[in-house]
């Protein structure tokens, strides 16, 4: 990239960010060498605490690539394989009471397990942040500490199909497989995936913090006004209180890098794991396939693979573009907006660098 081509994706990002309200950070790197780099609005909106590169962000779905990666992890290290069924490594104590004995691992790992989901992102609305929101109502989030905690949300109900049919979401299918990775390690999942992810990655500035810990450097989400004129809202009441294996961890931009190129690169998986989770294991639409953990996009060496997550009051997308050795990185403390400013800058990427 070339300054003119900075100059120009900062100009439309300005215009952007002025239509839309983004509020967070971006982040370009090619071979390691920061390209991009902005950020926009506030950490602490009270208090006017603005975004800077150090800024930790909350990653939504975005924690089921350290979930998938940990998974992998255990396969590598002979402990599991992706056809282990889950009745042969989760005790019944942590099965949901309709689960299908021909369920495997690599079925949750590519959203074709058929089981029932606690909050199904296929028929949700464009209100999804407060119908999601909605699920802590009863269920106080500061006791949602642990993938277990999850299972009462969905345990007993019936699965949608059989393993191994169509692609669909699901957040339940990535709590299960954190039961996984504590059955198989017998130490706690945030712990596990520390050790087989965040150490290897060199990811120091990442973590499942709880909402209630004083740390530094870490943006609060926020979710709109309840009427015009009102006070934005943090979403300290709209999701779980502690990341777990579907979602909920934290991050910064370089950390999330350092993952992506490692990631890609061999450095926290060995090849045939490597190679497997970028494997397209079933399609989600007609040009883009699910690995596991992960989404594959685009052909030839346009190809990249991205991995995204959406909570309230927190957006993140990361995009890897092995061919030119270039990462994406997006992370928003607001809904809505992510999608848009990823899109702007992963054209200007595919421009620069596609020819």
């Amino acid at each position: 990239m070339c300054p003119s081509v900075f100059d120009r994706l900062s100009e439309t990002l300005t215009d952007l960010v002025t239509t839309t309200g983004f509020s967070g950070s971006i982040l370009v790197t090619d071979g390691g060498t920061t390209r991009f780099q902005e950020c926009h609005g506030h950490a602490n909106r009270a208090d006017e605490v603005p975004i800077t590169p150090s800024t930790r962000f909350g990653l939504g779905s975005v924690t089921k690539i350290f979930t998938s990666a940990t998974v992998l992890s255990l396969v590598a290290d002979d402990l599991i394989t992706t056809d282990t069924r889950l009745v042969d490594v989760l005790p019944a104590e942590a099965r949901p009471t309709g689960l299908l004995p021909q369920t495997t691992i690599g079925h949750l790992l590519s959203h074709t397990s058929g089981i029932a989901d606690y909050f199904e992102e296929e028929t949700a609305t464009a209100d999804w942040p407060q119908e999601f929101a909605a699920l802590w109502r009863d269920r106080p989030v500061y006791t949602v500490l642990r993938p277990a905690d999850y299972l009462p949300l969905f345990a007993e109900l019936p699965p949608y199909r059989e393993p191994g049919g169509r692609y669909q979401y699901s957040n339940a299918g990535y709590v299960l497989l954190g039961l996984v990775i504590e059955a198989v390690t017998g130490i706690e999942y945030a712990d596990a995936v520390h050790r087989r992810v965040f150490e290897p990655a060199e990811m120091t500035d990442s973590g499942f913090f709880a909402a209630d810990a004083v740390l530094p450097h870490i943006a609060t989400g926020y979710l709109p006004p309840l009427s015009e004129g009102g006070p934005w809202r943090s979403n300290i009441f709209a999701m779980p209180s502690v990341g777990g294996s579907d979602g909920g961890s934290v991050s910064s931009p370089a950390d999330l890098d350092r993952f992506l190129t490692r990631l890609d690169g061999g450095a926290i998986l060995p090849a045939d794991q490597t190679a497997s989770m970028f494997q397209p294991h079933v399609a989600v639409t007609d040009d883009i396939h699910m690995g596991y953990g992960v989404y594959l996009r685009g052909n030839g060496s346009s190809r990249y693979w991205q991995s995204e997550g959406f909570d309230p009051g927190y957006e993140a997308i990361l995009r890897r573009f092995p061919e030119f050795d270039v990462n994406v990185v997006v992370l928003s403390n607001v809904n809505d907006v992510a999608g848009a400013v990823c899109a702007v800058v992963t054209e200007t990427v595919l421009a620069t660098y596609g020819g």
